[in-house]
């Protein structure tokens, strides 16, 4: 296990880095650079002859603040310098009350948030390209998708409220920018679609995740960038944490809710795909729909309820088969728990034998 000496807090702009470093709780430097790849090198390299650190005793952190920090994280990780991104509530939270806002003091409470959990810091895993290169394509879909609509239901809304030669010239003058955003969101879908087959392991993936019933390439390629081909997301649990679907208790003393509640620190947009696959079960997965029915019309249980139960269902299923490493199948039946006799114990291994005669070691 690393023991950290130097814990270097970075708070991001786009334009500059301001850089504090502390070490045994005292501030040693701050600096501020601008935020370009050939500065952050020259820095970060100046920073490791005065100070002396190595990339054993030293740790970067910084916010999550999107591409702004594309830069900065490129050069850490072509130093090969261990580094944490975090989100800032998270930061925010661990620090306890705090009092004014400078770039300086937040590159500060960034450091102070490294060293007071120096124990349990989480290291940034790197996405590979291919996973960069899909979340820039399916947010370049997204920003399309909502400039088409923008531009349609408006129209179609005027319908039946607005004089007919109104309408007629609105979409005749219309038309060439809503056929433009049409071929270039089937574009970026064709490029999307190439990008995850050329990968294999990326496309052994998809299938897996679009084997589950209702559960479709937008969802499954959402799944798969955010938790980073499942590394950084192993469990359903944290998954449906992650996502605003798993419920926790609030109880204080006396005071204790009967029902439990979803947090609203949650990815919204993956909550809102994982609903949008829960209502199309509902009413197309045979399982599914009588599960709703059970719950909502025989039990008295509130739809909304039953609903988030469901979006738990498809995550669950994803996990189990990315566990058992084989696609959906509807009717699947675990065999027998197979059964083992102790023979013994040799250089702290079980020798045991199974039911069929084989010999295993354990």
């Amino acid at each position: 296990m690393k023991k950290y000496i130097y814990f270097i807090g970075i708070d991001i702009s786009k334009e500059t880095l301001d850089m504090s470093v502390i070490s045994n709780g005292d501030v040693l430097i701050h600096s501020l650079i601008p935020n370009e790849q050939k500065a952050i090198k020259s820095h970060i390299i100046q920073l490791r002859r005065s100070l002396g650190f190595t990339k054993r005793n030293a740790i970067f952190g910084m916010e999550n603040t999107g591409i702004y920090s594309n830069h900065l994280i490129s050069t850490l990780e072509s130093l090969k310098l261990d580094t944490v991104v975090e989100q800032p509530l998270h930061i925010k939270n661990s620090l306890g009350v705090v009092r004014g806002k400078t770039d300086k003091l937040d590159s500060k409470r960034i450091a102070m948030y490294l060293y007071k959990s120096r124990d349990v810091l989480r290291l940034r895993e790197p996405k590979r390209p291919i996973l960069e290169q899909l979340a820039n394509l399916t947010s370049l879909r997204k920003r399309l998708q909502s400039l088409h609509i923008a531009m349609k239901v408006p129209l179609k809304e005027s319908a039946g409220f607005v004089k007919k030669g109104l309408i007629e010239q609105s979409n005749r003058l219309c038309s060439r920018s809503i056929d433009a955003l049409t071929l270039d969101i089937k574009d970026v879908e064709d490029s999307i679609e190439a990008t995850w087959k050329s990968d294999e392991d990326l496309n052994k993936l998809m299938t897996l995740v679009q084997s589950v019933p209702c559960i479709g390439p937008s969802i499954a390629l959402e799944m798969i960038i955010c938790t980073n081909e499942f590394k950084n997301i192993p469990t359903i649990k944290q998954f449906a944490s992650y996502a605003g679907i798993a419920p926790f208790p609030y109880k204080s003393g006396t005071s204790i809710q009967k029902k439990t509640r979803i947090s609203k620190f949650a990815n919204k947009k993956m909550k809102a795909l994982l609903h949008t696959s829960a209502v199309l079960a509902m009413r197309f997965v045979p399982d599914i729909k009588d599960y709703y029915h059970r719950k909502t019309v025989i039990e008295g249980k509130h739809k909304m309820l039953v609903l988030n139960a469901i979006r738990f269902k498809m995550a669950a299923r994803v996990y189990a088969c990315l566990k058992n490493n084989r696609p959906y199948q509807k009717d699947f039946k675990f065999g027998p728990p197979l059964k083992y006799k102790l023979i013994e114990i040799k250089d702290h291994r079980f020798i045991t034998s199974s039911l069929n005669g084989r010999f295993q070691l354990k």
